[in-house]
């Protein structure tokens, strides 16, 4: 049984070869992520996706024949003849899942629609150490996991996934495969491309930082915001402060992508008015080199949606006296 190898996820062996790379310079994880859906047992979908960290650096949907690669330096350090057996290996692949899983269906008496959700990879430490994970789920409920040598279910998995496992783990070959994969081959892979996306990775930009009111929660109340935009890489801490306390009330929102490739987030704190003075933001990124922003709130703060309400009317101010001034002018030279 080999619907669950993941062969394609990074090779094997005669493909990489053993050229040694440099360690990534920090922990850095690579995970591949697999959606598959069965419609019946002849129907099926499957789409593919490998993100290093934050960044996807491949994908592999249903309708391609081919790995797409995202990124300049997707290649890593692998030729293309290297990839062109990936991609072979992959095709293999998924023909086999497909199969397989439908075999498991008719062996549990499992009745469609399924989908089934894979999650497998590793994470690289700095130095030579490295940490390796593989997780099943179906219908979005984890149900199996590869640990050390062998496959074992989830706590909470239905008692079906005890044949499974138990089948699976019958199939010496593809679980000494799984172990090679995970611990030999993913943080290889990882490390090739850093190397190859150094500047990238390594890319700093730091964030900027202002406070607004959002729409008011209730009588008495204020939404404080505080945006952060424009930083890079994407993880960030922001908090509403009271001197050095965190205020619990924080609700911190999606980080969204900017159109240039840095992140965007808010976080809103909803307050009784008379107690907003003496708060602030505070934000902390590795671009800032350990000098937080910190922005105060105070009650003469307005936000940006208010100043520029006060400029549109102050020039519909002007724009009225201009034309008040031009009819009583023109008035004036006809008497």
């Amino acid at each position: 049984m080999g619907c669950l190898t993941l062969l394609l996820l990074l090779g094997v062996p005669h493909v990489w070869g053993s050229s040694e790379v440099p360690t990534a310079p920090k922990n850095f994880t690579l995970r591949f992520l697999q959606i598959s859906s069965f419609a019946n047992s002849s129907w099926t979908r499957t789409d593919c996706s490998m993100w290093l960290g934050e960044l996807q650096t491949h994908s592999w949907n249903n309708d391609s024949d081919a790995f797409s690669f995202l990124l300049p330096w997707s290649h890593g350090n692998f030729s293309e003849q290297q990839w062109e057996k990936l991609h072979h290996l992959f095709q293999v692949y998924r023909i086999s899942f497909k199969r397989d899983v439908q075999e498991l269906v008719k062996m549990v008496h499992g009745a469609y629609p399924i989908e089934l959700q894979i999650s497998a990879g590793c994470e690289v430490h700095a130095g030579n150490g490295s940490e390796s994970f593989f997780h099943v789920a179906w219908q979005g409920i984890d149900i199996l996991s590869f640990q050390g040598t062998s496959w074992e279910p989830a706590p909470e998995a239905p008692p079906w996934v005890q044949v499974v496992s138990k089948v699976l783990n019958l199939d010496q070959g593809t679980k000494e495969m799984v172990q090679w994969l995970l611990n030999d081959t993913c943080p290889q892979f990882v490390r090739g491309l850093v190397e190859a996306g150094k500047s990238e990775l390594e890319k700093q930009e730091k964030p900027e930082a202002w406070l607004s009111y959002g729409p008011s929660p209730g009588p008495g109340h204020l939404l404080l915001v505080c945006h952060v935009s424009g930083f890079y890489p994407k993880p960030v801490w922001v908090m509403w402060m009271q001197r050095e306390e965190q205020q619990p009330g924080s609700q911190r929102g999606d980080v969204l992508p900017n159109a240039d490739g840095t992140w965007y987030v808010r976080v809103t704190l909803d307050v009784v008015a008379e107690e907003a003075a003496g708060l602030s933001c505070r934000v902390k990124h590795s671009s800032l080199g350990g000098k937080d922003i910190i922005l105060y709130w105070d009650r003469s703060h307005v936000s940006l949606g208010w100043i520029i309400l006060a400029v549109l009317v102050l020039l519909l101010l002007i724009a009225g006296f201009i034309l008040w001034f031009m009819r009583h002018r023109s008035y004036k030279s006809i008497l």
